[in-house]
């Protein structure tokens, strides 16, 4: 005998009850709420959020005259400027994928994502002109091209039809707004920054994107934000945080390039309230000069993540009065489902106990279904001891679909039924993990597993480092011994012996660093050091 469960009689899915969830919505609820609220900020330039969802209508409606519609690419090669904050809503309102290309690619690089992606039209800054021109003449087909003329860059040349200004125009006075009819429809593709081989394009979903930036501004409590981009548009598309920046009808501060003056003094002129950057960027303001922090008297709220965050670095923050939020994530998961939730029962302890609690990657954001550290072959979690070390593994609405072409690799990182971060991490106690490195990262000598990121913690608490980075030395004896890679802070002069014996003070003489090596640390555009490139290096010496 069958039985029929009474609440699906005649209760389906109609118009009237489901919706595709799209953060596209955002934009139209946050210009016929708030419309003269101000949205974007670019120097002199205003704009409000009435005027921001007519001109991202204006670029959907462009790019359909043109024939760019469901499932086309359109690739941006574009700073953080207004252009590239539009394309987060007016690619997707044609049915197209937005592609935002890493600005600091090479032009193989450049190439291989306009092809792979199948690109149909490339809007890109003249800034980028030179290495965007030597990846078009090795693209082997035509591709139309449209110029960014940003009034606060001068230089650059132009490879294209139309400026920007110019495909707005195209659009006409009809401006169709239209919504995905599909949740699951692809929004947005980003490319990994492999060390190896060409990157993997991730996909990401309407319904993701939504989710990601509802828990963005949920988790960091934002209402009317002033934000402030440091972080590259192109990094998971912002984090999601173009999207967050609708829903909360808040105004985006845009910074085309990042230094330490133009942050500092976009934080005082604005009174931005919130910003996101790598850790690179926090000791960039901890180390500037006194006078460039004046007249900052509120409170800013910093999110980082891109690096585990040394806690002399929180802390340095934390004594100019700035809140951080330390957060975990990856391109496959929209940028931060992880943060590092902080506890009333923590408020009284020191600066430096702080820092440590908030160094921990913490514990999964609202909108991600399941985190677990568990063993990379099994899918066993790991005991909750903090110290038993195993892989960081994630399931939610806010994984990717999956890598664009690449079949074999999707069903890797999904095996088992949870996404494989490839990150190692133990868990506390208390259920907040706290990665000890990349599985291929972690040092082993003589036997002994040595995390990079505790010995870098050490290094960074020296007077005289600015910058660290330890990687694994190939050694007869042990196997691989820690290699430590310094900046020095201007002015500042420190010998290898000094480095080795600060360090054996404070952690077991098997972690030391057996080598130390001087010099700047090779970066990824978004502040990441590039280990691979230290490993080498360290092979060679």
């Amino acid at each position: 005998m069958s039985v029929t469960n009474q609440y699906e009689l005649g209760l389906g899915r109609n118009d009237a009850n489901f919706v595709a969830l799209t953060p596209l919505t955002f934009l139209e609820r946050a210009a016929s709420v708030w419309p003269d609220r101000t949205a974007i900020i670019h120097g002199p330039l205003r704009r409000t959020w009435a005027e921001t969802f007519t001109r991202c209508r204006q670029l959907a409606a462009a790019l359909t005259r043109r024939g760019i519609g469901l499932g086309d690419t359109v690739a941006v090669m574009g700073a953080n400027t207004p252009e590239t904050f539009e394309a987060h809503f007016g690619v997707p309102l044609c049915g197209a994928v937005l592609n935002a290309i890493n600005t600091r690619l090479d032009a193989d690089a450049i190439t291989f994502i306009l092809n792979h992606a199948e690109a149909k039209i490339l809007i890109t800054d003249r800034e980028f002109s030179p290495v965007v021109k030597r990846a078009l003449a090795a693209l082997g087909r035509t591709l139309p091209v449209i110029d960014i003329d940003d009034p606060q860059y001068s230089g650059g040349e132009r490879l294209g039809e139309a400026t920007y200004e110019d495909l707005l125009a195209e659009a006409g006075s009809d401006l169709p707004w239209t919504m995905p009819t599909d949740e699951w429809q692809a929004i947005s593709l980003n490319y990994t920054s492999g060390t190896t081989g060409n990157p993997k394009g991730v996909v990401y979903h309407h319904r993701g994107a939504y989710l990601n930036a509802v828990s963005n501004a949920l988790s960091w409590q934002m209402e009317a934000p002033i934000y402030l981009w440091t972080l590259p548009m192109f990094h998971c598309n912002g984090w999601c945080f173009p999207w967050t920046m609708a829903v909360t009808a808040g105004t985006s501060v845009c910074l085309r390039h990042v230094r330490v003056e133009a942050i500092l003094g976009a934080i005082r002129d604005e009174a931005v309230t919130h910003f996101c950057g790598a850790p690179i960027v926090l000791n960039m303001i901890n180390n500037a000069p006194v006078k460039l922090k004046e007249g900052i008297t509120h409170k800013v709220k910093v999110m980082t993540a891109g690096a585990a965050p040394p806690a002399p670095v929180i802390a340095g923050m934390e004594r100019m009065g700035w809140d951080v939020t330390h957060v975990y994530g990856l391109t496959e998961c929209y940028g931060p489902t992880v943060q590092c939730v902080w506890h009333d029962k923590w408020d009284g302890l020191s600066l430096e106990e702080k820092a440590r609690i908030k160094a921990r990657q913490g514990v999964r954001g609202p909108m991600l279904e399941g985190l677990m550290i568990a063993d990379p072959l099994s899918l066993e979690p790991m005991p909750k001891d903090g110290c038993t070390v195993g892989e960081i593994f994630m399931r939610g609405n806010n994984v990717m679909k999956g890598y664009l072409k690449n079949e074999k690799a999707t069903e890797e990182a999904f095996a088992g039924g949870w996404f494989h971060t490839g990150d190692l991490a133990v868990w506390h106690a208390d259920g907040y993990m706290e990665i000890k490195d990349r599985s291929k990262d972690i040092i082993i000598s003589g036997g002994e597993n040595i995390s990079s990121i505790e010995v870098e913690d050490v290094l960074y608490a020296h007077p005289a480092v600015l910058e660290a980075a330890v990687v694994a030395r190939p050694d007869e004896k042990w196997g691989e011994t820690p290699c430590a890679f310094i900046s020095l802070k201007e002015g500042a002069e420190v010998a290898e012996a000094d480095i080795i014996a600060f360090c054996r003070e404070r952690m077991a003489h098997f972690k030391l660093p057996r080598t130390v090596v001087f010099g700047p640390l090779p970066k990824t555009s978004t502040g990441k050091v590039q280990k691979f490139q230290l490993r080498q290096m360290a092979k060679d010496l």
